[in-house]
C-alpha cells in the first residue's frame, strides 16, 4: 500500500519507501519529475529516477553476477530485478533505459536533477562529474506535488583546461559532438586495449568527481558493453 498523507507528503513518503525497498543494492532514488505529454506509457504522470553516484552498487552486482554466470546483459537483468521489486513495493511501474520503446531518460534527468550534458555525451553531476548513471525509473498514475529542480552549476562551464578534449587518441570527443563510431572502432582495434581495460581516457581525465570514479574492473565491464 502507498503511504498516507497529502500529495506533497505522499511523494516524499514514496521516495523514502523506494530508498528502503532498494535496500543494500547500492542504488538510490535520483530525483522526481513530471511526465510531459507524449512521454512514458499512457496514464502515467509522475516518476522517480533510480540510479547511483559512483560505483557503490558494483560489489553487490558483482556478487550477484558470480552466482548467475552466463546471463545475457547481466547488469540490465540485475537492475530490473532490484528496481522492479522496489516498484512493486510502492505500487509503481518500472521502466528501463535498455527497453523499447526507449524512454527519454536524459530529459527526465535534466528535469529531476537540473543536470546538463558534457563533451562526453554524459550528464555532468556537480559532485560526481561523469561517474554516475540512471538504471531505471518508477512511474506513477498520480500527479504529485513537489518543487521543480532548478538547474545546477554545470562543471564544464568553469573547467578552463578541459582535459577530456585532448586525451582521446582518435579525437572522438569535442564540444560539438561525440564521435561514437570512431570511439567504438578504436575499442575494437589493438590500439584500443588501454581504453578497453583501463576505461575511457577522456572520462578518466575529467577533474570532477574523482572520489566517485569507478574501479578499473567496473570501467572495463562498461567499456566491453559499449564497444561490443
Amino acid at each position: 500500500m502507498l503511504p498516507s498523507g497529502g500529495r506533497r507528503g505522499l511523494m516524499a513518503n514514496i521516495e523514502h519507501a523506494i530508498w528502503n525497498a532498494l535496500g543494500a543494492s547500492g542504488l538510490m532514488p535520483r530525483g522526481l519529475f513530471r511526465l510531459e505529454a507524449g512521454e512514458g506509457p499512457d496514464g502515467l504522470r509522475s516518476g522517480v529516477l533510480v540510479g547511483h553516484l559512483g560505483g557503490g552498487f558494483w560489489p553487490v552486482f558483482r556478487a550477484w553476477h558470480a552466482m548467475h554466470p552466463g546471463i545475457a546483459d547481466p547488469l540490465d537483468t540485475w537492475s530490473k530485478l532490484v528496481i522492479g521489486a522496489a516498484a512493486d513495493a510502492v505500487c509503481g511501474r518500472a521502466v528501463y533505459p535498455s527497453d523499447t520503446p526507449y524512454q527519454p531518460f536524459q530529459r527526465w534527468a535534466m528535469r529531476a536533477e537540473g543536470l546538463k550534458v558534457g563533451p562526453l555525451g554524459l550528464l555532468m553531476h556537480p559532485e560526481a562529474g561523469p561517474w554516475h548513471a540512471y538504471r531505471g525509473a518508477i512511474l506513477f498514475e498520480q500527479s504529485f506535488d513537489f518543487d521543480e529542480h532548478r538547474p545546477v552549476a554545470h562543471p564544464c562551464d568553469t573547467c578552463a583546461a578541459k582535459p577530456c578534449l585532448s586525451v582521446c587518441p582518435v579525437n572522438a570527443v569535442s564540444l560539438v559532438v561525440l564521435d561514437v563510431q570512431a570511439c567504438r572502432a578504436q575499442l575494437a582495434s589493438p590500439q584500443g586495449e588501454p581504453c578497453m581495460t583501463g576505461g575511457c581516457l577522456a572520462r578518466n581525465a575529467c577533474p570532477v568527481g574523482a572520489a566517485y570514479r569507478y574501479s578499473a574492473e567496473q570501467q572495463a565491464f562498461h567499456q566491453k558493453a559499449f564497444g561490443g
